[in-house]
C-alpha cells in the first residue's frame, strides 16, 4: 500500500491511512474537522498501523470531543465573498508582519533559514523543509503575537533538528525560556479558522 486510504474503523468511524516514505513511527492526527489520519511507515503493514490506533482509540475520541468545543467557539462561517475578502486582509497583514518578525528572530537565535513562503494554510500554522524552506500561514495572523514568535521559532528550530526529538524540544525549550509546553497548551486553544 503507497496510497492514501479510507479504512472504516468500529469505533473511530472512517479513518484515512496515509503510508509515508518519511515516517518513522506510527501517529495519529485529529483535525478540527474530527478527521482522523494514521501515517506509519511504507515498510509497515496497515494491519500493524491499525493495532496501534485500536489502542489509541479512547485518545481520539477525546481529541474529536476537544476539537468540537473548538469549533463550537469558532465565528460564523463567512459568506464566500466576505471570506475571500477576510483573506485577502490576511494574506496583506501577513507580507507586512512576518518577513521582518522571521528576520528578527532568526538574527536573534542565529538559526538560518533558505526561503520564505506564505500561504493560506489550514491544516499546519508552518513548516520547515529539509531545503529549510519555511512555510508559514497567513492564518498565523489571527494568533496573539507572542504564539506568531513560537510557531515561528518552532520552524526555526526544525532548520537545526528536522524531527520532533529530545535535542529539538530542548532547543525551542531554551528558546523560549522554558516556557515550550505553556506556549504549546495556549496555541492548542486556537484553530485554523
Amino acid at each position: 500500500m503507497s496510497e492514501r486510504t479510507v479504512v472504516q474503523h468500529p469505533v473511530v468511524g472512517d479513518v484515512t491511512l496515509s503510508p509515508s516514505p518519511r515516517a518513522r513511527r506510527v501517529s495519529i492526527s485529529v483535525r478540527v474537522s474530527g478527521e482522523v489520519r494514521l501515517t506509519f511507515p511504507q515498510r509497515m503493514s496497515a494491519k500493524r498501523a491499525l493495532t496501534f490506533l485500536d489502542a489509541k482509540s479512547d485518545w481520539i475520541l477525546a481529541a474529536r470531543e476537544r476539537m468540537a468545543r473548538k469549533r463550537a467557539a469558532l465565528p460564523a462561517t463567512l459568506p464566500p465573498a466576505e471570506q475571500k475578502t477576510r483573506i485577502e486582509e490576511l494574506r496583506r497583514a501577513a507580507r507586512e508582519d512576518l518577513p521582518p518578525r522571521i528576520a528578527r528572530l532568526s538574527a536573534a537565535t542565529g538559526l538560518r533559514y533558505e526561503k520564505l513562503s506564505i500561504r493560506a494554510s489550514r491544516t499546519k500554522w508552518g513548516s520547515c523543509s529539509g531545503r529549510n524552506h519555511i512555510s508559514l500561514s497567513l492564518f498565523l495572523m489571527t494568533l496573539p503575537e507572542p504564539l506568531r514568535d513560537f510557531v515561528i521559532l518552532h520552524e526555526l528550530c526544525h532548520t537545526v533538528h528536522h524531527n520532533h526529538s529530545p535535542r529539538f524540544h530542548a532547543l525551542l525549550d531554551r528558546l523560549t525560556g522554558g516556557r515550550e509546553k505553556e506556549f504549546n497548551r495556549a496555541l492548542r486553544r486556537y484553530a485554523i479558522l
